[in-house]
């Protein structure tokens, strides 16, 4: 298995540090607001990560985390907090604030099928381990202290910008006239601040009244769950340049240790091939697709059309095209279902490897999808093919063996009112009425099957 390390530069053989178990961390959303779909795009990523590496026969201990503190507006130190930005716009308070978006960013990714992370990490639950990180930062020399902010100090590093290449000097020139003259360095951050009296979230700590900066939420969380060093970091490509720098700048003044070996960033999500805004009103969630007839599967679907190192560009005419592909999709793996003939098992297994090769190369979606396309596109119809495209499905994630041939929006009211006519006559006992209705639903062209859930219809 071959991945892109953003720290490297380059394409590297996957050399876990456990040989069964892989350790990652992925950082999660700010709970502050509903989740676009541009947000979701990291996360869909993050979960053909996760299929990938369990396809190969990894165990897994992932942790996402939930920011729900510390985050500025400004991804560096600017800024009011999104939480208490979000309490205020709202007029709630903030823990409800992030209780309430958490469900539904969970919700979202429920509905996507994406696998969730073994440990979900509030940041809000975890401000004790970060105040230890903290202390041990100072211990070790790499921090300092102002009238409200500890500071991280980058001098003391051997290198920052290990990821972004970020040239010091050039950004000490470009540095703004109102920059904070009590930094010693233009990249020191923020990692412990003061809270003034009548912020919002505020926790009692070794240096009074504290929250937590933003950067230092995810290096403590990662190495309280997973160590000083483990496998996969993962994000955004917009982390790259001031998060992810900061918490590499962190572990090593914590442990003197880069805290993942692989670093691995997902591009943008463009819409109409340009950035997504509030300005352009441009900024969909998954309920704005389901307004416009699309189930979230079908983004999902969307999602494979790009390599996840390469922006995607999001258009309503690509998201149909998404659409009929899935239902295409479904309707071949229906086909190779109700299928009677055999096939050769060296075929299937010149399928095997192809797929594996491509989704070991990078997670090559794209390429992963047209070996699917060919089985689909088969003549010959078998449930040796139905059989591996429920085993590629674990990388798909479409729940193909659910698929029944009827969804449940395909059916008229006539219909669904005869399915729940049969459901209740089969509550009761009542058979010869439940076969009358099945005998008329076959008549109307439907196959009928009995399920846990009741009637269970395909065309």
């Amino acid at each position: 298995m071959k991945i892109f390390n953003t720290l490297t530069r380059k394409k590297e053989e996957f050399i876990p540090i456990d040989k069964k178990e892989v350790r990652l961390y992925s950082c999660g959303p700010t709970v502050y607001y509903f989740a676009h779909i541009g947000n979701l795009r990291a996360y869909l990523f993050m979960d053909n990560l996760r299929r990938v590496l369990k396809y190969n026969g990894y165990d897994l201990k992932h942790v996402m985390n939930i920011t729900d503190v510390g985050h500025l507006v400004s991804d560096a130190d600017e800024g009011e907090d999104k939480m208490v930005k979000a309490a205020e716009r709202e007029n709630k308070n903030p823990f409800d604030i992030a209780e309430f978006y958490t469900k539904e960013f969970l919700n979202d990714i429920k509905k996507l099928n994406i696998d969730k992370p073994e440990i979900i990490a509030k940041a809000t639950e975890h401000i004790k381990i970060m105040e230890q990180y903290v202390k041990k930062i100072i211990e070790n020399g790499y921090a300092y202290e102002t009238d409200n902010t500890i500071y991280f100090d980058t001098s003391k590093l051997d290198k920052y910008g290990v990821l972004s290449n970020i040239n010091i000097e050039e950004l000490q020139a470009g540095a703004r006239v109102d920059f904070d003259p009590n930094k010693k360095n233009v990249s020191d951050f923020a990692i412990w601040i003061k809270a003034p009296k009548n912020h919002l979230m505020q926790w009692d700590t070794f240096w009074g009244k504290c929250y937590p900066g933003w950067h230092l939420e995810c290096s403590a969380m990662g190495q309280y769950h997973l160590g000083d060093v483990f496998d996969i970091h993962t994000g955004g490509i917009d982390h790259i340049p001031v998060h992810h720098e900061n918490e590499i700048a962190q572990s090593k003044g914590y442990s003197g240790k880069v805290s993942a070996n692989y670093w691995m960033h997902v591009d943008f999500l463009q819409v109409d091939g340009g950035k997504m805004s509030k300005s352009l009103n441009n900024l969909y969630t998954l309920e704005d697709l389901k307004n416009k007839g699309y189930d979230p599967l079908v983004y999902r679907m969307f999602n494979f059309s790009s390599h996840y190192r390469n922006k995607i560009n999001f258009t309503w005419d690509a998201l149909e095209s998404a659409k009929i592909s899935l239902n295409r999709l479904k309707e071949g793996y229906l086909k190779h279902a109700e299928g009677i003939e055999d096939i050769e098992d060296s075929l299937i297994k010149v399928y095997e490897n192809r797929f594996l090769e491509a989704i070991n190369d990078d997670l090559n979606m794209p390429v992963a999808l047209s070996i699917v396309w060919e089985i689909i596109k088969n003549p010959v119809k078998s449930k040796k093919l139905k059989d591996l495209l429920i085993k590629f499905d674990n990388i798909l994630g479409f729940n193909l063996n659910d698929y029944t041939g009827v969804e449940e929006n395909d059916y008229s009211d006539e219909i669904i009112e005869l399915i729940n006519l049969r459901n209740k006559a089969r509550e009761n006992k009542n058979w010869g009425e439940s076969d009358r209705i099945r005998d008329v639903l076959i008549e109307k062209g439907y196959k009928v099957k009995d399920g846990k859930d009741g009637t269970i219809l395909e065309k």
